[in-house]
Formats: structure tokens, sequence, C-alpha cells
């Protein structure tokens, strides 16, 4: 995305990389398609705020900065508001734009005098047009903005739908399991980022950070990791000799850090898978001879909340919202998965009630998109954690004491 803002080897920068002193900079553009000055924030100013946000938003995004001047572009610095920029501008835009545009702003204070500054607001294209500012679809026309023509607003509804199926195509599962991923039951997170339109280029250096990142979150969570480069990704996943036998979790991030975690469930073979069986005939669950695939619930409970926690704390260091995303989950060879625990709790309950099993064929949840109000308090460990568990027919949010007993004995032994 354009940025007026370069380093000294002529990076574009991020807005929260911008210092005083890079404002100088601005005297090189004009204003235009992706940017616009304002020389106070008057309260004539303040309305026509939603009005440049909307219109970058169904354009291709860009800034908007106050305390320049219209015509010299020189500083004009103005007083540092009462309350937060975000607030201040994000206000504003809630009261008057629909749906909510994506920006980011901030106050960059005169180092010599911090009370007076410039307001930086970095709007971007937005993915799901058209931004409606009071009424009115406004699209940027040159240096200003105006009302879009018939034609446009077709433009900016096909934009919509055409992001609405990049997300849904991104929804897929695209590591590869080396024993076969065919019928290895797994459980699939997919976070795509919004914001961020395909074909953005990025840096080996920028790459490289996202890595050194991950890493840091497989520290942090006590985990070695290995990473293997794709075409247009990179894959984590903790080393282990027998991987080729044995499936293991594995994380793939891509340069815009959207992500996809792709979770095997622990199966029982062997000796324990005849020994589970064993249990449940004798307690007259299953058949004698009953040929199905049992998964270790405490061990698959807790693998897969503990590679989303890994994915909570990746987003912690890069200081990502995780409202930027839109989030979808899939069940892959579940159908008819049981759980399995030699829990007391768990065998009396499945006494009482059968045994616990993935009751749904192969499918991709619908997409939820984090930023609609709804998901403030999301965590990727807690989405994860709930949705794997019901779809395995644990009682989550139930009022009945045995159903509570019954997911505190299985998550308690995870």
């Amino acid at each position: 995305m354009f940025s007026p803002f370069h380093d000294r080897q002529g990076m574009p920068k991020e807005l929260a990389d911008v210092e005083y002193a890079d404002l100088a900079q601005l005297a090189d553009y004009d204003e235009g398609f992706a940017l616009e000055f304002k020389q106070s924030f008057s309260p004539s100013v303040r309305r026509k705020v939603p009005k440049v946000v909307a219109s970058f938003a169904n354009s291709r995004g860009g800034w908007l900065v106050i305390g320049i001047s219209d015509a010299e572009k020189g500083v004009c610095p103005i007083p540092r508001p009462k309350a937060d920029v975000s607030q201040i501008i994000g206000e504003l835009c809630r009261r008057h734009v629909s749906p909510a545009p994506r920006f980011d702003a901030r106050f960059v204070a005169n180092p010599v005098a911090p009370e007076q500054g410039v307001i930086l607001v970095q709007v971007f294209e937005g993915d799901f047009p058209p931004y409606v500012a009071d009424g009115v679809v406004e699209i940027r026309e040159g240096s200003t903005s105006g009302p879009a023509a018939g034609t446009a607003l077709v433009d900016l509804y096909d934009k919509a739908t055409r992001r609405r199926l990049e997300v849904r195509m991104f929804c897929k599962r695209t590591v590869h399991y080396p024993m076969g991923g065919d019928g290895l039951p797994l459980f699939n997170l997919y976070l795509f980022r919004m914001g961020r339109m395909t074909g953005d280029s990025f840096s080996r250096e920028r790459d490289g950070e996202h890595a050194r990142a991950m890493r840091r979150a497989f520290e942090r969570q006590g985990l070695d990791c290995r990473v293997q480069h794709a075409h247009d990704s990179l894959v984590f996943r903790i080393p282990a000799r027998d991987e080729t036998v044995v499936p293991h979790s594995a994380i793939e991030l891509f340069p815009d850090e959207s992500i996809k975690l792709s979770v095997p469930a622990v199966l029982l073979d062997g000796e324990d898978r005849d020994s589970a069986l064993d249990v449940l005939a004798s307690r007259a669950l299953f058949p004698p001879a009953v040929d199905a695939q049992l998964i270790d619930a405490p061990a698959t409970l807790g693998r897969v909340t503990r590679m989303a926690s890994l994915l909570d704390r990746y987003a912690r260091a890069r200081g990502i919202a995780w409202r930027e995303y839109a989030v979808a989950y899939e069940l892959e060879n579940m159908a008819g998965v049981t759980l399995w625990s030699d829990n007391e709790t768990y065998l009396t309950y499945a006494e009482r009630h059968g045994v616990l099993y993935c009751a749904t064929t192969d499918c991709l949840s619908r997409v939820r998109y984090l930023d609609d109000g709804a998901h403030g308090t999301f965590r990727a460990r807690q989405f994860a954690g709930s949705h794997f568990f019901e779809a395995c027919g644990l009682p989550l949010g139930s009022p009945d004491p045995e159903d509570n007993a019954l997911v505190d004995a299985l998550l308690r032994t995870s």
C-alpha cells in the first residue's frame, strides 16, 4: 500500500514507524488519490473526516494528515486531542459510516513541544465496499471525494463479492502430511487477515521477522519447531524423527500474516486401542468386534488448545488485533471418530448417555468476521478448543451438573 513516508533506504514506512521529522517528506507530495491534507481539526474538518475515510476505503486506501497546510504543505501543529485519536476517528466513523472501515490513527507529537503535533490517519482499502457516509457512497476523484456513479457502484459490489470468495478459497488445508493426510482425522483452523489485498509485496526481511516471532511463540510455549519454506508460506512443525509415521500439528504462516493451523487427532492403535475396546465392550458400550477409530480425548484436547495458544502468543508478540481477521474451522475425516478416556467419570457418563463421538461429516464452518463487534474478546485458544470439543460431543456450557463434571474431568486430564 502507498505510504508518503520512507526510510533512508527508500523503503515505505508504516504508520507506527513515522517520526515527527518525517513530516517534512510531505513537501514532496500534492494532495491526490491517496493523500489529503487538513490544516486544522476544527468542527468543520471533523464533519468531513467520515466522508474522506469512506472515500479512501472505497478506493485503494490512503492517508489523511491533519496539521498540514493545504497550500504550502508545511507543518501547522495542532493541539494534542484530549482523547486517543483512534477513539476520536473511530467514533466519528461509527456515527456516520457503514460498514465500519479499517484504519489506523496516531498523534505524532512535536518532540520540542509534545502538546503540539499532527494527526495521521491511514485508511486501508475496504474489504467489503461500498462504505456509505451519511447516505452517500463516496469515492476518490483525483484529489477530492465525490459520489460514486452507477458503474462505480457495481464495481464496488463486485469487489466485495470477490473478497468473500477469496476468504472462502483460503479456508482449505494446504499443508502436507507425509503419512497420508487423506484419511487422517484433523481439526483445521483458518485465520485470514483482512485489509491486505492479494498481490501485496513483502520483503525477505519482513518474512524473517515473522518467522522469528513464531519461533519465540513456540519457545514460550515450551516447544521446539522447525521451519519449512513453501512457495508462498512458511510451515512450522514440532521436529520429530517419527514425523513420517506419527502426524504432528502444523502452522502455516503467510506473508500477510494470515494463518492456517492443522491439528491431527491423537489416534489409539495397537495394544492401546485393543485395551480401550475391551473396556468399552466390557461395559456394554461397544460390541466386541466393532471397528472404530478411537482418539485419546485428553491428549487431543490438549494438543488443540496448546497449538491454538501459540497463535495467541504470536498475535500478541506482533501487536496484531484479532479483529483484523476472518476465521473459520474445518473438521476433516472426523466423522464417527470416538473419544476415549480411562477416566471413570467419562466411562460412567458413557454408560448413561453413550460414548462421545463426532456426529457430522467433513464440513467447513461459516466464516466469522471478527470486526463485527461480537468478537471483541476473541482468543484462538478459546475458539479452537470450544468448537473442537463441541464437535466431538462434549457438552460445553450445559446447565446439567453431570455434564459439567464430565467437561471438568476431561479438561483437567488434558
